[in-house]
């Protein structure tokens, strides 16, 4: 094992909790509670950290980072596309933060 490396068992645990406080955010915004989904993900962001495990992009992507809410189009959260500059703009409708992904078109199968 090395320096500062955590065991493969610790890993896996660190995973799982991630996934499991990752969805009751997600349980708990259905339920209108914003400040304990908030909780959650700051939790998980936490645990992520402590353990050095990668947050997967389409979870990284579906809450903000600098107040952790859940980005839920409507709710929480406004989605504009720029078809001109190919972006996904997403816009936190509680601390007015913005984010821009790159967006490419989907090949048809």
């Amino acid at each position: 094992m090395k320096r500062g490396k955590k065991p493969k068992w610790q890993i896996k645990i660190a995973k799982e909790r991630m996934k499991i406080l990752y969805d009751l955010a997600k349980d708990e915004i259905k339920k209108g509670n914003l400040k304990r989904s908030q909780r959650y993900i700051e939790l998980m962001r936490r645990i992520g950290l402590r353990y050095n495990v990668r947050i997967p992009r389409k979870i990284k992507r579906s809450f903000c980072k600098n107040c952790n809410a859940l980005l839920i189009p409507g709710k929480t959260a406004r989605v504009r596309l720029d078809s001109k500059r190919k972006i996904r703009i997403v816009k936190c409708l509680i601390c007015q933060k913005i984010y821009r992904y790159p967006y490419t078109k989907r090949k048809e199968k």
